[in-house]
């Protein structure tokens, strides 16, 4: 338990926990309709996500936006559509405007309220998507007083992707906590994520919003598992918060 007056140090998960990557589907549906659109941005988040684990395996790196580009050509492709240049643009731009999920701005109001609380964005996103959607983000951009640059910590200088332990090493290591990565707390709706940061050391709140609990079998396969599984960030916030008194 934290003793009085210190600070519980949060990392926040930025892609899929603070921004829905479901939410690019309004961009993508004025390019190929409504119908396509929603199958579209859930392929494109999977191959994301799927080529940092290769690469990662693969012991290479290339950014998050190269990735991330490359993720939404395989979308399309697999779906026999076309990609003009202008369009690829269009909707990579659009990746940096990602709205944030409804809890979000209750939870921002926590962080705000809360002087316990010692906050920071923790992304596989390079420097400039990650300060480019917290700029651009209305319930993120009215935070940048608690969220300033130095809030903002990524992978790109390890150039390594989450879940490898390097990534958690380095975001404890800018924090001044590597000796204390116990104390360290992660909130992510991403499996994955929240399993990383526990084989890290660290404590995770994994955000279930469609409620179906904690089903991942690898978890209990290598004996991990998060440390609270509630159903928004704000609920997040509020069990770390009443656990660190």
């Amino acid at each position: 338990m934290a003793s009085e007056g210190k600070k519980v140090v949060i990392a926040f998960d930025l892609y899929g926990t603070l921004l829905s990557t479901e939410s690019i589907a309004t961009e993508l549906a004025q390019l190929y309709g409504e119908e396509s659109a929603k199958e579209l941005a859930a392929q494109w988040r999977r191959y994301q996500l799927e080529y940092t684990w290769r690469i990662n395996s693969m012991g290479l790196y290339h950014s998050f936006s190269e990735l991330t580009r490359a993720a939404l050509k395989h979308a399309v492709a697999e779906k026999k559509l076309a990609l003009s240049e202008e369009d690829e643009k269009r909707l990579m731009d659009a990746y940096n405007g990602l709205q944030t999920f409804p809890e979000i701005k209750d939870a921002l109001e926590i962080v705000e309220n809360t002087p316990a609380i010692d906050a920071y964005v923790f992304s596989n996103g390079t420097d400039d998507m990650v300060s480019t959607s917290m700029k651009t983000s209305p319930d993120l951009s009215r935070m940048s007083h608690v969220f300033g640059p130095t809030r903002l910590i990524t992978v790109e200088e390890v150039q390594c992707f989450k879940p490898s332990p390097k990534t958690y090493e380095h975001f404890a290591r800018k924090v001044g906590m590597s000796d204390q990565k116990s104390a360290i707390w992660l909130i992510s709706s991403n499996p994955f994520d929240a399993l990383g940061a526990r084989a890290a050391g660290w404590k995770s709140a994994w955000i279930d919003r469609a409620g179906v609990g904690w089903v991942d079998a690898l978890g209990s396969t290598i004996g991990q598992e998060p440390s609270v599984v509630v159903n928004g960030v704000d609920d997040a916030l509020r069990k770390i918060v009443e656990i660190s008194k």
